[in-house]
């Protein structure tokens, strides 16, 4: 099969999951092709996992700027010339459904509503978007039941597919000899420090001023404790300027396994999520986590943990409680911690969500073929126009 994915959001868990689904279908023998801004880490990780990478150089919010990042995508299918366009998050989604048309097999993945980010009349406007949207949509994957609810709840009238999000279990299996002091010495944190990690985007979705202003409390009930905020973002310089003593600004790292190794617990304070990738990585390196009542939360966890280590949005004091509540009792914590990894392995590997996702690409093919009358045994690009027979100019490629 001829794969092409679309992906603006290129630094976070998205980049993640697309290099890993990426990763999966290059070893599968298919041809892929990602499309992203170029020196993301979604551009070096996907090329080095075998697909070949194309500059699609695109800004996070909408603006004057979208018709011309609708040409040049236009041009990467033009070269591409894929059996399935796979589009993930907003803006490849809004970009990618113009360009496209449904005259090639579209899948789009929210990787969490937009409409969530935004209120007033750009809700509004969001959601109109994603209603009139949908019809260019052949099949439209979520990462957990709660992010396709909230879809129908907004009355998108999409064929929905659920695929939970999942972890590269090599990856993390190669942390079996690496003890929690053996990450801690490695990263110069004591053996000793009752040690929370947060690990994301410094940015308002991800709540990290919501955990900073929960921290004094941490600290009055667990003498000592540290916490180390590993990440980047628009908001560090305001998180910095709130930081009080006892947190740690690791900033931007290429593998965060040994701050999960070396961590207690993880606390990850959404205010919205489809269903965040760093818990589901902190539960495989058998850590415990934390995480606020969002959208994808209840779902990614064992059962049983809900109701010690999920806390409402935005809320300080409860945030507080549950975290000082385990951090000050490592002997449950790793006990909750081998029971996420055993929950991990069972239920969210990367390689259950490549073998789904060639499910929904068939099913894409399909439905597309229904609409127009072809056959995908013919090939979905025989119902493009094609503008352009050779590759994109040497400063559009990426070389990881």
């Amino acid at each position: 099969m001829n794969i092409l994915h679309v992906a603006q959001s290129s630094e976070g868990g998205v980049a993640t999951v697309v290099a890993d689904l990426a990763g999966g279908q290059c070893a599968r023998g298919d041809r892929v092709v990602v499309a992203c801004p170029p020196g993301s880490r979604l551009a070096m990780a996907a090329g080095k996992s075998g697909a070949e990478v194309l500059a699609w150089t695109a800004r996070r919010a909408p603006g004057p700027q979208l018709l011309r990042e609708v040409e040049a995508l236009r041009r990467i299918v033009d070269y591409a010339r894929p059996d399935v366009v796979h589009l993930h998050s907003s803006k490849a989604g809004l970009a990618g459904r113009i360009a496209l048309r449904g005259r090639l097999p579209t899948v789009f993945q929210p990787h969490a509503w937009a409409f969530d980010a935004v209120t007033g009349l750009l809700r509004v406007a969001t959601v109109r978007w994603e209603r009139a949207g949908a019809r260019w949509t052949h099949r439209l994957v979520c990462v957990s039941e709660g992010e396709r609810v909230q879809g129908e709840a907004a009355g998108i009238p999409a064929p929905y597919v659920v695929i939970p999000n999942g972890v590269d279990l090599g990856h993390f299996d190669g942390l079996e000899g690496l003890t929690r002091e053996a990450a801690r010495r490695r990263l110069g944190v004591a053996p000793s420090v009752p040690l929370a990690v947060c690990v994301g985007r410094l940015c308002r979705q991800k709540g990290q001023d919501v955990l900073l202003r929960s921290w004094g409390g941490i600290v009055d009930r667990v003498p000592g404790a540290q916490l180390v905020l590993v990440g980047d973002g628009p908001d560090r310089e305001m998180l910095e300027n709130r930081a009080s003593s006892g947190v740690v600004f690791a900033g931007a790292v290429e593998d965060p396994r040994d701050w999960y190794r070396a961590a207690d617990l993880v606390v990850l304070p959404s205010r919205w999520e489809g269903m965040a990738l760093a818990p589901l990585e902190a539960m495989a390196s058998s850590r415990p986590v934390v995480v606020t009542d969002v959208t994808g939360a209840r779902e990614s966890l064992p059962w049983g943990h809900a109701s010690r280590v999920v806390v409402p949005p935005d809320d300080a004091e409860a945030l507080s409680g549950a975290v000082a509540s385990l951090l000050s009792d490592r002997a449950t914590c790793d006990i909750l911690g081998r029971q996420a990894r055993l929950h991990i392995r069972r239920n969210h590997s990367v390689g259950q969500v490549v073998e789904r996702m060639y499910t929904v690409y068939e099913d894409a093919r399909s439905a597309w073929g229904a609409s127009t009358g072809r056959s995908p045994a013919d090939g979905a690009t025989t119902g493009w126009p094609i503008h352009v027979r050779h590759p994109p100019s040497w400063q559009d490629r990426v070389r990881p």
